[in-house]
């Protein structure tokens, strides 16, 4: 079996590739050929009090390390409110979602695997662009 050379990458920050969704925006780090399909990096930022993608459940494991602020996650049937430096493990099927309730932008870094969802990124930010997040919300 031939295997294809990957070649390493560095990005600065800001680097990747951007997507705007409102008061959301996603930063893909590596992804696809990048990884071999095996998982997709990406940060995500909310502005204040913004909204996050809705409650949602997909095949791939979602694992999230918070970057910057205190973003609360929709994880087990409860939502959490989760400071920096705080790690979230959503396996796949498990029902999620994540919002940022605070008046500092706050972002995430995420790993998705298998790889794979990066290929929706066109449809989600049409779907965003025609359905705009609204504030957060209290429990």
């Amino acid at each position: 079996m031939e295997e294809t050379l990957r070649r390493p990458i560095v990005l600065r920050p800001g680097q990747g590739r951007p997507y705007q969704m409102g008061g959301m925006s996603a930063l893909f780090k590596a992804d696809d050929a990048e990884t071999a399909s095996k998982y997709s990096i990406s940060e995500w930022w909310l502005e204040p009090n913004t909204q996050g993608p809705g409650a949602h459940s997909h095949d791939e494991d979602d694992v999230f390390y918070v970057l910057e602020g205190t973003m609360s996650f929709f994880i087990d049937g409860a939502w959490i409110d989760c400071p920096k430096g705080s790690f979230v493990l959503a396996p796949g099927g498990a029902t999620h979602d994540f919002q940022n309730r605070t008046g500092a932008r706050a972002g995430v870094l995420n790993i998705s695997t298998p790889g794979g969802f990066e290929q929706n990124m066109g449809m989600i930010v049409e779907w965003f662009a025609r359905n705009p997040l609204g504030p957060a919300v209290g429990e």
